[in-house]
């Protein structure tokens, strides 16, 4: 598999109509890899908590249209990132999107842990509830975005549920930045899959970003990792590799707590 994550940077000089039109760019380069993945609200930023409301989209919204084309136009399953989605029945969501390379929806993913505490994200969005796989040809990705990394809980779900890709859409501040890399390596580690997690650079509402998107393979191996600006990091590997994994060194098996069936 070729998985392309692209760690594009927000401007905040540059309008969301034009930072939507180089993402489809930059999309549309990655012709002939498997998967391409975009960041956690690279529309606005995941720090422009002012922006969240005036650009928030119906799910099927200008991102959306923008983001189906562009995957059946590459040919690549896209995981186009999250925006703020408006639900015309309730809240704000921070809303992940996935398409197949025909341009279909495959899936859609609201975020479960909201970042803020008592501000931002943690006020302004709701909470998603709902577990999510997509099954690709070869293997079944499990979706995660950004603060979800802080909650293993989540991933080991998410692998009873099958998943062997976990991938992670973000915002991640530089400041900590060290927590990103241990995060993403434990969550490969402790479920033994691959982790893809896919960082902004730039800065966001005046928070420098973290960049350093990263692959980890199962046995918390850092397969590559991007700088802190604006790059794609592109990475072959064989999901093989999982069950591989998972056969030589079968720890999984031995799981005593959390065995409840999955939320789907």
């Amino acid at each position: 598999m070729r998985a392309s994550l692209i760690q594009i940077a927000v401007d905040e000089r540059e309008s969301v109509a034009d930072r939507r039109q180089r993402a489809v760019a930059l999309v549309r380069e990655q012709a002939g890899a498997d998967l391409v993945v975009l960041p956690e609200l690279w529309t606005t930023g995941a720090f422009a908590y002012d922006d969240f409301g005036p650009e928030a989209e119906p799910l099927e919204g200008p991102t959306y249209e923008a983001m189906a084309k562009a995957a059946a136009d590459a040919g690549v399953w896209l995981h186009a990132g999250s925006i703020p989605e408006r639900d015309p029945e309730g809240p704000l969501y921070n809303t992940s999107l996935v398409f197949s390379p025909s341009g279909d929806l495959a899936a859609a993913y609201r975020k479960i842990h909201r970042f803020g505490f008592d501000k931002g994200e943690a006020v302004l969005m709701g909470a998603g509830g709902d577990l999510v796989t997509v099954r690709l040809p070869d293997t079944t990705l499990g979706l995660g975005t950004c603060y979800d990394l802080r909650f293993p809980e989540l991933f080991r779900s998410l692998t009873a549920a099958g998943a062997e890709i976990l991938v992670l859409p973000a915002g991640w501040p530089e400041r900590r930045r060290a927590h990103w890399t241990l995060l993403a390596r434990a969550r490969a580690v402790e479920n033994q899959a691959f982790v893809l997690a896919c960082g902004t650079a730039g800065t966001h509402a005046g928070v420098p970003q973290a960049g350093h998107s990263i692959v980890v393979d199962p046995w918390g191996e850092v397969l590559a990792e991007a700088g802190a600006g604006e790059e794609v990091l592109t990475v072959e590997f064989d999901p093989a590799k999982v069950a591989e994994t998972r056969e030589q060194f079968p720890a999984l098996k031995d799981r005593m707590l959390g065995l409840e069936p999955p939320r789907r």
